[in-house]
Parts: C-alpha cells; sequence; structure tokens
C-alpha cells in the first residue's frame, strides 16, 4: 500500500492547521473562520499573565531572603 501524499510528495496526513488544529493542510489555507477573543478569553490570559508575574516576584523575595541569611552567617562568623 502507498502512502497518501500530495504533488510535492508530503505525507499531508501529518501536516496540521495552526488555527483550527485540523490535519491535511496549512493555516494559510484554512477554511474555518477565525475565533473570536471574547471576555472568557482575555480573562483567562489576564489570570495567566497575573499568576506569571506573582511566581516571578517570588523568586525575586527568596533571592532577597537568601542574601540576607547569607549576610547574618557573616556577621555570626
Amino acid at each position: 500500500a502507498r502512502a497518501e501524499g500530495n504533488a510535492a510528495g508530503q505525507n499531508v496526513n501529518h501536516i496540521r492547521c495552526y488555527n483550527c488544529r485540523g490535519f491535511g493542510y496549512y493555516a494559510r489555507n484554512c477554511t474555518a473562520r477565525p475565533r473570536r477573543r471574547n471576555a472568557t478569553y482575555l480573562q483567562t490570559q489576564l489570570l495567566i499573565a497575573q499568576k506569571e508575574e506573582a511566581r516571578i516576584q517570588l523568586q525575586a523575595e527568596e533571592y532577597d531572603l537568601m542574601v540576607a541569611a547569607a549576610d547574618l552567617d557573616e556577621i555570626e562568623e
């Protein structure tokens, strides 16, 4: 049995559209309508950004705490 392919010899079963996640074509050839970015989508993106920012702040606070602990160790010696 011969593998399915297009004229260029590519196996179209492995090509995936980035817009709709469909198989067999590229995003530039996608016929699906683009997704609208509604309030729910934007709220989710905001929460993700806030969590990432909080994690960065926590890491900075941990670093400051480590520096302070090292300073205390030097004072005790």
